[in-house]
């Protein structure tokens, strides 16, 4: 019993009165002591009965304490043992020591002695690491596990409701897409009425069967574009089926020899329809820019997933949209005081072409360009190619270097970044962020990553190259173009690098642009002197296509020293020497580069689509072109990672 609690009952008042008590009867017994006498009798029964009060307030307090003391033990060990909150305790050794009545309900089974692996292996590699907490999932049910490593405590919340929750809100979550028809106003320019309502007819036909089969809510805003609206979990079943229905109206125009091919622009997650719209918008925009026939499915939190993309880009029959952009541009460098033009790092061919081409467009609207190069960092073929500018009695003063580019940028610089839409890639990306303006022409299929906020676009994946966008561009001119020997060169230079020689990606108009060159004195001999290899190079070349071996259903891969180093550009030449051989349908090549990192190109004949593949590794390109770099890996484990690659774009119906 504790003393404080007697003394509020038993303490100094008691006895003060008693004391005073015991003093008054003493006094009282001097005049009356009969009184006096019965005075002291009463205050002998009163201290007899106050001690027995006091003795019995202390044993029922006491068997009261002792009883809620159970009570609270017992609810205590009720409330652990049965509590919906399971509790683990283990040791150092990771071995369960006990656990409450919800885990063991949990596993079904005595798990006292065995290590924690045997309710969930994730729980043993999540004590391995600095996780606070990791979701479970245990038969049906999905728990929290949350850690308190110091006291070797695993608490389990059961959450499965919550989870089965989150998974409703999000299959029932809108989802808007634009389908565009890639090709409608090219394959059906000049068609009479009747055939255009019958090939038309026949891709509403499989698009209305689509959206029946998927209940998906379809309408045609336009003679090529339609809007469509459904819920997430149509999404993840169209996803299984990596979207067939871009090969169903591919196919099915192509047996009326007028193959027409879709885009489809995805919108998906939280937020707003407007929101959603926007991404369905901008999903579209970025099929579009990679060549068309394929889905693009963008999120709000910027993630993106492609399917399709097996056909190349259809190569546009009008220029009116060449004409347009030539003149925008045209406006563009009026409004400036100079031009600017950057390529991507270790520039080739088609990007110096390219970037003397645009050079001539600043020249012929009377404003100063400057081409930006770093000379420590170019290929032998564009080494030669500088040789000659620097005999040039006038261009040569046009290159600058990108520290002097970032001293000569005023507030009304326009910079035209060429064969790249990739800020990452491009020779010095500060000056992105110090110019306003800026321009982007470029081939290649649109990746996620893209300069922000770019002031005008020129996206042609149909395109051989760069070079001979800015070909047509010189052409729309205002002004009458004369190009001299040179400039010339560097863009066809850049156009026959690009296609090999015109033997791939090479469409009707890539022949135009090349004559229009020639025209204006483009030489073909210095073209064939500036791509000329070196005896050292062909061997090295050799060597790495010597490597090469089948690794599945045609792919070629070559691998070559650890302990030598090669050019992007001789990798790329060996890629494309390997398709050249029987029985090759795709080949990539692996080798060190100078600066450490593994380079890995690929090349294809268009059934397979070295792009997807490459894209797995952070890298891009065009479909029957492409390439990737990687840091802190060997050959080996690049190769390795390759054969992953390359086995989940196979298994997985060569669409990603």
């Amino acid at each position: 019993m504790p003393e404080f609690l007697l003394k509020r009952w038993h303490g100094y008042h008691i006895i003060a009165l008693f004391v005073m008590a015991v003093i008054f009867v003493v006094i009282l017994t001097i005049y009356e002591w009969v009184i006096g006498l019965l005075g002291f009798l009463s205050l002998a029964i009163l201290l007899f009965y106050t001690i027995q009060a006091k003795n019995s307030f202390k044993k029922d307090l006491e068997q009261y304490i002792s009883t809620l003391s159970y009570r609270v033990n017992k609810a205590g060990e009720e409330a652990v043992s049965k509590l919906p909150i399971g509790m683990l305790l283990y040791n150092e050794d990771k071995v369960i020591q006990w656990a409450n009545h919800m885990v063991m309900s949990i596993i079904e089974a005595d798990c006292i002695g065995e290590p924690v692996s045997q309710i969930a292996d994730e729980l043993e590699n999540a004590l391995g690491s600095d996780q606070k907490e990791i979701s479970i999932q245990i038969g049906e049910h999905v728990f929290q596990a949350i850690f308190r490593r110091e006291e070797r405590l695993i608490y389990f919340f059961d959450i499965t409701e919550e989870v089965k929750v989150k998974k409703l809100y999000e299959k029932e979550q809108t989802v808007i897409a634009i389908i565009y028809l890639d090709n409608y106003d090219e394959v059906t320019q000049g068609m009479e009425d009747q055939i255009r309502s019958k090939l038309m007819s026949q891709v509403t036909s499989s698009l209305n069967s689509w959206s029946k089969e998927h209940g998906v809510f379809l309408r045609r805003t336009s003679s090529d574009r339609f809007l469509a609206i459904f819920r997430h979990e149509v999404l993840e079943k169209l996803e299984e089926t990596k979207f067939d229905l871009l090969d169903e109206v591919r196919e099915a125009t192509a047996r009326q020899k007028i193959p027409i091919t879709l885009s489809i622009g995805v919108g998906s997650g939280q937020g707003t329809l407007q929101e959603i719209g926007t991404l369905a918008q901008s999903s579209l925009d970025l099929a579009l820019g990679r060549g068309g026939d394929q889905v693009a499915i963008k999120q709000k939190n910027g993630k993106v997933r492609f399917y399709g993309g097996k056909s190349n880009a259809v190569e546009k029959r009008t220029r009116v949209r060449a004409r347009v952009i030539s003149h925008a541009i045209r406006d563009f460098i009026l409004e400036s005081d100079r031009v600017m033009i950057m390529g991507h790092v270790s520039p080739d061919m088609d990007a110096i072409g390219a970037s003397i081409g645009v050079l001539k467009l600043a020249e012929l609207n009377g404003k100063e360009g400057y081409i930006i190069l770093d000379r420590n960092n170019i290929s032998r073929d564009v080494r030669k190619l500088m040789e000659e500018v620097e005999k040039h009695d006038r261009l040569w003063a046009h290159f600058i270097t990108p520290e002097e580019a970032l001293e000569e940028v005023t507030p009304n610089t326009l910079l035209v970044v060429v064969d790249t839409h990739k800020p990452s890639l491009v020779i010095e990306p500060k000056l992105l962020d110090k110019i306003d303006r800026v321009i982007v022409l470029d081939h290649h299929r649109r990746g996620e990553e893209f300069i922000d906020e770019a002031v005008l676009v020129y996206m042609e994946p149909y395109a051989s190259s760069t070079a001979e966008l800015v070909t047509e561009l010189l052409e729309y001119q205002p002004k009458q173009t004369k190009l001299d020997l040179l400039e010339a060169t560097a863009l066809l230079a850049g156009i026959i690098v690009d296609t090999k020689s015109f033997a791939v990606r090479t469409g009707s108009r890539t022949f135009d642009a090349a004559s229009y060159l020639r025209s204006q004195g483009a030489d073909t001999s210095l073209v064939q002197n500036l791509l000329k290899q070196d005896l050292e190079q062909y061997i090295k070349r050799s060597r790495l296509i010597e490597s090469a071996h089948i690794y599945r259903n045609g792919v070629a891969i070559a691998k070559g020293n650890p302990n030598e180093v090669c050019s992007q550009v001789l990798i790329a030449q060996a890629a494309d020497t390997l398709l050249s051989m029987n029985g090759v349908v795709a080949s990539f090549v692996i080798s060190k580069r100078k600066d450490g990192a593994i380079s890995i190109s690929a090349r294809s004949l268009g059934d397979v689509n070295v792009q997807l593949i490459m894209e797995m590794l952070d890298g891009g390109g065009h479909l029957s072109n492409a390439a990737t770099q990687l840091g802190d890996v060997t050959l080996d484990e690049a190769e390795t990672l390759l054969m992953e690659k390359i086995d989940e774009y196979i298994e997985g119906g060569k669409e990603e």
